[in-house]
């Protein structure tokens, strides 16, 4: 054990993770007067080079796709935002006999907000009190109304697009003025408005004007590469940099942490963490730690801080750690629109994603399942990627002048849809420690068991049969979905990139880890500020919630330390 020092600086807060719950921390808690040392798990980013904005494929080696065994158009082409990987060599996950659980991870400054769809929606008053309404899972500790001025203070900052609609149980916000609709939007809001299907703008972290010196986005649809211009939100572009300029802000970059040391007190002390150049452990010191290193990783790290009084994990006396693991129910279909075979030639591009969307239009009313999901849809011709090269040239088969003029004439001619809906908590679903098997430092690796229950497979094949209304509505023909599993239409645990509910928050210390501003019911100067101390998983995306949510913990921890009590 390392011995601690007295000669050590002792920060005020140490924050492990800078996506978008660390780098809300960091802003939040530097600007309110506290020393901050941050752990990234990666490099420091640097858009000047990191990013592949404006690159066409003939720039890139092997027109950008990977090569070694990587599918092409995967996040971790050369397009994408850096360091976005579903495997990690020497960092390996496994999974329980019967289980494929499929976890994608970020080792870069800003983490996963480099590679989200920027999709920013607020929880509604019903997801806090989803037990209330319908009997099943747990109610939040908060409401929405405690949570709502922090979604105020989020979007005011950040800047999200989206027009006020008054949609039950899908909140209103701070909006900019959206962008208009492009033509593949106007054919789905047309059959959405026959069907009775509630289309609206969509509502995303991308500035349609300046905002705190971000210029407004230039309309080149290429979110996904990164934006060098941070026109659209990241945490490495948008909150960290606000932390660094009080200069009261240290980063460590290639830290991996490894533990959370626990002082004589019971209350944390340290944190030891293993610098991945050089392979050797060393330690910060701070009077309060932030967790937010993403669910599961948060979660990981809890579980292998073991020490006397927490022989199963820091924090973990309602064994609650790792449990309570959910995902977004997902589900796509995509169809063919002949009409779209004849539009002249013109800019198809704009916001890097959907201009509308559908939130869930039956809130309220009986369905066979519980809960709801929200659609998303695009299509049109993009500047070309690897993925769209790749999506065309996979339905036909020539060469030359004929399989050219056959992709042009079907190239933009194919909208998608995807449902992201509501998993309701069950017990076969959670994350714990592998007794076998450790990453390249000897640490233990998370080893996932995983299980859709029977209310999420009949809400997919609700997406799958909506899907194909409005398909067919529009005037098109359904060319196919995914079959992502054995299960069928439902995308495989993990791959929609929305895992939540680890370390889930309660007013009973016997069922949950942390309390009501996430704060840990065993270790007073202990907190949470990513996705895993979410209650329930609603349809919407989480990462506006972890921000928001975040924000609120870090003014309770300021309180804290303004009076001493850290």
């Amino acid at each position: 054990m390392l011995e601690v020092s007295p000669r050590k600086k002792v920060y005020d807060v140490c924050i492990i993770g800078s996506g978008a719950g660390g780098g809300t921390a960091a802003k939040v808690l530097t600007e309110g007067g506290l020393s901050v040392v941050m752990l990234e798990a990666g490099p420091r980013l640097h858009p000047e080079k990191d990013f592949k904005e404006h690159v066409w494929p003939y720039q890139l080696a092997h027109r950008g796709a990977d090569i070694g065994g990587k599918m092409r158009g995967q996040i971790g082409d050369e397009f994408m935002a850096p360091n976005g990987y579903w495997e990690i060599e020497g960092e390996p996950y496994t999974n329980a006999p019967g289980s494929n659980f499929q976890w994608f991870r970020s080792r870069i400054e800003g983490g996963r907000t480099n590679h989200w769809g920027r999709i920013a929606l607020r929880f509604g008053e019903g997801d806090f009190r989803a037990r209330s309404l319908d009997g099943m899972g747990d109610d939040w500790p908060i409401t929405y109304e405690e949570i709502a001025p922090y979604y105020d203070k989020v979007e005011s900052f950040i800047g999200v697009f989206g027009s006020k609609e008054n949609v039950p149980n899908s909140p209103d916000g701070i909006f900019m003025p959206p962008p208009k609709p492009r033509c593949t939007e106007t054919i789905v809001k047309k059959a959405c408005d026959k069907l009775h299907i509630t289309c609206i703008p969509s509502r995303m972290a991308i500035l349609t004007k300046p905002l705190n010196g971000r210029p407004a986005c230039h309309w080149c649809a290429q979110c996904g590469r990164g934006c060098m211009t941070a026109s659209n939100f990241s945490s490495s572009q948008v909150m960290i940099p606000p932390a660094f300029a009080t200069g009261r802000m240290t980063m460590i970059a290639n830290a991996m942490a490894r533990e959370i040391v626990l002082g004589k007190n019971g209350k944390v002390e340290a944190v030891s963490y293993i610098d991945k150049k050089t392979r050797n452990e060393d330690r910060v010191y701070a009077r309060a730690v932030v967790v937010a290193a993403s669910a599961c990783e948060s979660a990981r790290l809890l579980l292998n801080s073991r020490t006397k009084g927490f022989e199963n994990g820091l924090a973990n006396s309602s064994g609650a750690v790792g449990r309570y693991l959910t995902d977004s129910v997902g589900s796509s279909l995509s169809g063919h629109f002949p009409q779209l075979e004849h539009v002249p030639a013109h800019n198809h591009d704009g916001a890097g994603g959907m201009h509308m969307y559908m939130p869930w239009w039956l809130f309220g009313k009986k369905n066979d399942f519980l809960r709801g999901y929200h659609i998303e849809f695009g299509g049109g011709k993009h500047m070309p990627g690897v993925s769209n090269f790749d999506g065309v040239c996979a339905e036909h088969e020539g060469y030359g002048v004929a399989l050219k003029q056959k992709c042009r004439s079907t190239y933009g001619t194919s909208i998608g849809f995807a449902g992201r809906g509501e998993m309701i908590p069950n017990e076969n679903s959670y994350c714990e420690l592998d007794p076998k098997v450790v990453d390249r430092w000897g640490v233990p690796v998370l080893r996932f068991h995983w299980q859709w229950g029977e209310n999420e497979l009949k809400m997919a094949r609700h997406m799958q049969q909506t899907f194909r209304e409005i398909i067919e509505a529009a005037g098109g023909t359904v060319t196919g979905g995914t079959r992502h599993s054995e299960t069928g239409d439902i995308a495989e645990g993990g791959s929609i990139i929305h895992e939540l509910g680890t370390i889930r928050m309660g007013n009973d210390p016997r069922k949950s880890v942390l309390n009501a501003n996430c704060q840990a019911h065993d270790v007073k100067n202990l907190f949470v500020a990513d996705a895993a101390p979410f209650v329930t998983n609603p349809d919407k995306n989480p990462t506006l919630t972890i921000m928001a949510l975040a924000w609120r913990t870090s003014e309770n921890l300021l309180d804290l330390a303004k009076k001493g009590e850290l």
